[in-house]
């Protein structure tokens, strides 16, 4: 079942200076809140949250045989049902009980854009009147989906859109599913393709919403939701050390990226206050782990800033900390948002930086952003759509 603590403590590893622990936890509570004064007096239950033996047993208890658990399973992960008294094959009896003591939480499109690449960006409604955002991204060789894990985010990174606004609640793990199966639908239907990718890179950390992200990954993958491999999903994380390890504990199958930016202490904590707590020694120690644990590479995530991180100096940085384990590099070209105070490098230096870097025999790509004319690019999400979430400036 889905439980909550109101003020739960901050899952980050490290010690935290003062400022920063009474910031973020106050960014924790406050979603933890918005999503109690929406849910809490509500005595019906999500369905979707159901694992499959409490699902079993639950039918048990009503006296439902248990084919009838598959027959669920089949309308909620496969078949899409919106309420349970879609699932016509049940018993209209025990639509009725169900439905007296369940409810299906459902991420439902709101608004729907394309770009001239022919990129999608959609805004998914949640409890009615919040928006995540999840993009479908067409190429030559791939159809990428990009979902969302939070409503907002707590993370405050400077060069994100979403770091702008207020983290109101995580998102189920059927919420996140829903992003995957709108997005594979409009892939086959709008553009005769298979989705053959999925990355959690949207609004939210999903490392802080660990549990959910998980589930979701699990209909992903299994013969009675999607049936897609664990090797086509990659998860990104802005660098949560002790999540990182529990990755590792758990061997999981999918990717992982983390979303680096700097290869120095300094430079980091400039735009991503977690660094304070999870600093590159304390990163780098739990990617090793994780890699020991799943032989898995890892991803490093590097969006070049003009005038920041740009310089041989910085390619040199990097070069050096991805000597402790094996990794490819996705530089990724940097989509300015509304009142940001980072420009896009000049492509000048990006070459010169991969450069350097594939002459140090480093696996790399120049990830060049689509959908920008729609907001749909990397660090863009909810940049315009202010009914996203709460527009709070940090």
């Amino acid at each position: 079942m889905f439980t909550l603590s109101v003020c739960p403590k901050p899952i980050i590893a490290g010690k935290m200076k003062n400022i920063k622990i009474s910031r973020f936890m106050k960014r924790q509570c406050d979603s933890n809140v918005s999503y109690l004064s929406l849910h809490g007096m509500n005595t019906k239950k999500d369905l979707r949250e159901l694992s499959s033996e409490e699902l079993m047993s639950e039918l048990k208890e009503l006296g439902a045989p248990s084919f009838r658990a598959k027959q669920i399973r089949e309308w909620m992960w496969q078949r899409g049902a919106a309420s349970i008294s879609d699932m016509q094959n049940l018993p209209k009896e025990l639509r009725e009980v169900l439905d007296g003591k369940y409810y299906l939480s459902k991420a439902v499109l709101h608004e729907q854009q394309i770009s001239a690449d022919k990129t999608i960006k959609c805004a998914f409604k949640v409890d009615g009147d919040k928006v995540v955002e999840g993009v479908l991204i067409p190429s030559t060789k791939r159809m990428t989906a990009c979902i969302s894990s939070q409503v907002g985010c707590s993370l405050a990174c400077k060069f994100c859109a979403t770091g702008r606004l207020k983290m109101l609640r995580n998102l189920t793990g059927g919420e996140i599913f829903d992003q995957v199966n709108y997005l594979r639908n409009e892939a086959l239907t709008r553009y005769k393709t298979p989705l053959t990718n999925i990355v959690y890179m949207g609004m939210g950390e999903p490392l802080l919403n660990y549990n959910n992200m998980m589930r979701s990954i699990q209909w992903i993958t299994s013969p009675e939701g999607l049936g897609m491999s664990p090797q086509r999903i990659t998860v990104s994380t802005a660098g949560i050390a002790k999540m990182i390890k529990k990755l590792g504990d758990d061997k999981v199958k999918f990717n992982l990226a983390l979303s680096l930016h700097a290869a120095n202490d300094v430079k980091r904590s400039k735009i991503m206050e977690i660094n304070d707590s999870n600093n590159l020694a304390a990163l780098s120690e739990a990617l090793k782990y994780f890699h020991d644990a799943t032989g898995t590479r890892i991803t490093f995530e590097y969006i070049i800033f003009k005038d920041f991180n740009d310089t041989i100096q910085d390619a040199k940085e990097l070069a050096e900390f991805c000597k402790q384990l094996p990794v490819k590099i996705n530089i990724i070209e940097y989509n300015p948002i509304d009142d940001g105070e980072f420009q896009q490098a000049s492509p000048e230096r990006v070459d010169a930086f991969a450069k350097f870097l594939e002459s140090k025999n480093m696996i790399v790509n120049v990830r060049r952003s689509r959908g920008k004319d729609i907001d749909a690019a990397c660090g863009q999400l909810a940049n315009k759509n202010k009914s996203a979430s709460e527009r709070v400036f940090k």
